[in-house]
Order: structure tokens, then sequence, then C-alpha cells
């Protein structure tokens, strides 16, 4: 394999598709060191700072440097092969698309390395959560242009294997959903208490926001963070009496943290 061992190294990158989470990542790529050309039939204008082609035959004797897997998982077994010609021999593979297994990819890639990355919708402004898994044979220097390359979308975990990638998921790749249903509901419960949809909204993004910068920028645990704020008898202590007196909270989350961890593992 070739010498990546200098992240700063411009690499030629081709993006195969480009929808909204690939587009997401590309806004926190672009500007970098590397050269991106998208392959994404269904757009119809560059993105500011990328060549487009609209087929692997637009691309006939380029070679790139890594290539992102940034179509749909059903997709990938029919999307993919088409591309493996274009792939430099000391080029890997990088793969955002959820459930498709290292396994799998590197029988559709022709046993060319291969890195999965699961990265979460945060990383659209930069303040995203990432996991990444490699296959066995990925050499460090390939894994840390990866590593770097995630990092300008946020935070990156390394994880040991797939099944940690899976329970990753379930925890962070689908966790602004959860976090979203949740201000949902609490601003659906601001509005019964007499607040305009708009009033309830700011104030509970506002508290959300303020309560994890708080959190985020203390040592103190989540359990004395929460007991600083609740007098005995007072309104705190009542509000958490009903959210999760009987432990229903904690038993709500485990419940759907182990239903999305199932999922993936289904499509695994």
């Amino acid at each position: 394999m070739g010498n990546y061992s200098d992240n700063s190294k411009s690499r030629r990158v081709l993006m195969i598709g480009c929808g909204k989470m690939g587009g997401a990542l590309f806004e926190q790529w672009r500007g970098g060191p590397d050269e991106f050309t998208i392959c994404d039939p269904a757009l119809e204008q560059p993105p500011e700072g990328a060549a487009l082609a609209r087929s692997p035959g637009e691309l006939e004797g380029q070679m790139f440097d890594v290539a992102v897997v940034a179509v749909k998982p059903q997709m990938i077994e029919t999307v993919v092969p088409e591309y493996n010609s274009l792939l430099a021999p000391s080029g890997y593979v990088l793969s955002i698309a959820a459930g498709f297994s290292l396994a799998r990819l590197k029988q559709v890639c022709e046993g060319s390395p291969v890195i999965r990355v699961m990265p979460n919708l945060p990383a659209q402004i930069g303040r995203g959560v990432s996991g990444i898994c490699a296959a066995a044979d990925v050499d460090q220097a390939l894994l840390d242009h990866a590593r770097a390359l995630m990092q300008r979308a946020g935070k990156v975990i390394e994880v040991s294997d797939e099944d940690a990638l899976d329970r990753f998921t379930a925890i962070a790749g689908s966790g602004p959903g959860y976090v979203f249903e949740i201000a949902r509901a609490y601003v659906e419960a601001a509005k019964g208490l007499g607040f305009s949809h708009e009033e309830a909204r700011a104030m509970v993004i506002a508290t959300l926001e303020g309560t994890l910068a708080m959190a985020s920028g203390s040592d103190a645990s989540l359990e004395e963070l929460r007991n600083s704020v609740t007098s005995k008898g007072g309104t705190t202590a009542a509000g958490l009496s009903a959210l999760n007196g009987e432990g229903t909270l904690d038993d709500l989350l485990e419940a759907t943290l182990t239903k999305a961890y199932d999922r993936a593992v289904e499509l695994r």
C-alpha cells in the first residue's frame, strides 16, 4: 500500500452517491487538502469544491485514492462494482452505508481495504459523532486518513468490531431521532400548559441547549447535576417523580436502544 502517513497530503476522493448524509459530510470535507469528485446521476450541478460525473463511464482512465460509498445499502451490490477499476491499488473504500457489513463490502469491492463509518445527523453542522470500524487488513495510515476525514464533521469513536458499531448505531447513529422525539413531546407538553407553539419550542430548545452545554463543560456526574437542581419536595422533584419515579424512563430508553441494536444486527 502507498504511504498515507502524511494526512495533509492531497488525495483524490471519489464519492459514489451524494444524498443527504453524503452531502452533509461533503460540506464539512470540502476546503481541505483532498480533491473530490462526486458521481451521482441525480445531481444537476456540481457542488462547490467538487467535480461532477453522472456515471462511472465518464471517469474512465482516472484513479482515486479513496472511494466513499454513499448510496443506499440496497444499491451497493449493483452500483459499487462499476467503480472498482477506478480505485488505485494503494487506495481504500470508506462506507457510510448502514447495515452493510465489512465482509460484504470486501466481496463487492474485490478485496480492497474497507472501512465502515456510522455518522449521525449533526455531522451536517460539524457537531456529529461518528463510529469507525476497519477491516483487519487496513493499515494504520489508511485508518488515520479516514479518521481525519470524519473528525472534520465532529467527534470520532473507534470501535473494535462490527457488533460494537451496531451498538454505536443504536445509541448515536439513531440518537438524534430520539432527541428530536423527546423534544417534540416536551414542546407538546409545554403547549398543554397554555403556551403557544412558538413559545413552547423556544423554551424547550433553549433549556436543552443550556443544560447539555452545562453537562458538557462539567466534570460532575449527570446524577450530581440533576440533584443540583432538585430540592426535596420542590417542583423538579415532583416532575422527576412523574417522569421516572418507577424507573419507567430507564426501561423505555433501554427498550429503545435494544430494538435499534436488534434491527442493526438484522441488517448486517
